[in-house]
């Protein structure tokens, strides 16, 4: 863990673990809160998808987790209204990590009954909310500097702890923005889903990367990142350790790329400088967004990173792939049959049109 990170863990009334993180010493008479005290969903489980080649997961205790709360009962705020406790205790940190209520995948998972026609196995895994800020007004985007760096030491912790358990190959971090993807709360927060086999998009990512590297003898994204600075059109933010642009084979209106100019293998791999540098290109990106049409955009936030299955995988750059998810006249489309069912994407922008939209929104970084 980084010197300049402080860390509390604790277990809530239910069994779940709540973390704590802050840049200063955290009080040590903090309790643990849960909406409850009934244990979490254990009874997940994945099952082959033989014609895809890859799991799916299925957990229906998921149906009843909460959604849109009203206004009045905030899961995520902290309270110290003992009648009515929420996931975090009042107290002095700036950034919570806590086992999900509903989780779809945990170290916790049954064996899958009655059997199935096709292979299954226990949903084991991890799954995590991650609060950004105790702040229920604020975003991602809204934070300061100092702030998105220490979430940068926050994922690179969960990213080391998650990826040494034997059940976890795959560390993903992400965020949900925006009631068009999803969103079940509002308060600023994102997700990490630890999972024992590693996804089919990251998989097939760090196939086409090890090939390049194997052919080569350099990194794949290493190599685009070079020719899209050459290139100049479709970039954001060039600074000295990490660069943000729109990739020329970008399949989404507005879709971005944020690495660093080294190929670090995971978040865990930045040095202080370099997460300096990504929180401004991080930023940078946010802040764009929400200027373009002067509204909070709905996006998903995904980290593509090296596997944690105990192969090394000198293929892999840490990357966040944001996918827009705005639907405005002539602007965005909805995924329909080509693209969910065959997984052929039609775009209907280009990049080179739509990166100059992002490029006129002038931001300034605290």
């Amino acid at each position: 863990m980084e010197s300049g990170m402080e860390k509390k863990t604790l277990v809530k009334p239910d069994g779940r673990q709540l973390i704590l993180y802050s840049r200063t010493p955290i009080a040590g008479d903090i309790e643990a809160t849960s909406p409850g005290t009934d244990p979490p969903g254990s009874k997940t489980h994945l099952r082959w998808h033989p014609l895809r080649g890859e799991w799916v997961a299925y957990a229906s205790h998921r149906q009843n987790r909460t959604f849109l709360p009203p206004p009045e009962y905030n899961p995520l705020a902290p309270t110290t209204d003992p009648a009515h406790p929420t996931e975090l205790p009042p107290g002095d940190y700036e950034v919570a990590v806590f086992e999900n209520r509903f989780p779809t995948l945990t170290g916790r998972a049954e064996e899958p009954a009655p059997p199935s026609i096709v292979p299954t196995r226990p949903g084991k895994g991890a799954c995590e909310v991650v609060v950004f800020t105790q702040d229920p007004n604020s975003s991602l985007g809204a934070l300061p500097l100092w702030h998105l760096e220490l979430l940068l030491e926050v994922w690179a912790d969960r990213y080391r702890e998650l990826g040494a358990r034997e059940d976890v190959d795959y560390v993903m971090p992400f965020e949900n923005r925006g009631v068009e993807v999803g969103v079940t709360l509002h308060h600023p927060h994102g997700q990490i889903y630890a999972y024992p086999f590693i996804p089919p998009v990251p998989a097939r990512e760090l196939e086409m990367q090890s090939a390049h590297l194997r052919e080569h003898g350099s990194g794949l994204l290493d190599d685009l990142i070079r020719k899209e600075l050459e290139d100049g059109r479709r970039m954001l933010y060039t600074g000295e350790r990490s660069v943000a642009w729109m990739p020329a084979f970008a399949r989404y209106s507005y879709e971005v790329w944020i690495a660093p100019r080294r190929p670090a293998g995971s978040v865990a791999d930045l040095d202080a400088a370099e997460r300096a540098d990504f929180a401004r290109a991080l930023k940078t990106v946010l802040l764009k967004y929400d200027q373009l049409w002067g509204k909070p955009f709905p996006y998903i936030m995904v980290f593509h990173q090296a596997p944690t299955d105990g192969q090394p995988h000198p293929e892999a750059h840490l990357h966040i792939e944001f996918y827009p998810a705005y639907r405005m006249p002539g602007r965005l489309k909805y995924l329909a049959g080509s693209e969910i069912g065959a997984g052929v994407f039609t775009a209907d922008t280009l990049p080179e049109e739509k990166v100059k939209e992002l490029q006129a929104v002038e931001v300034k970084l605290d």
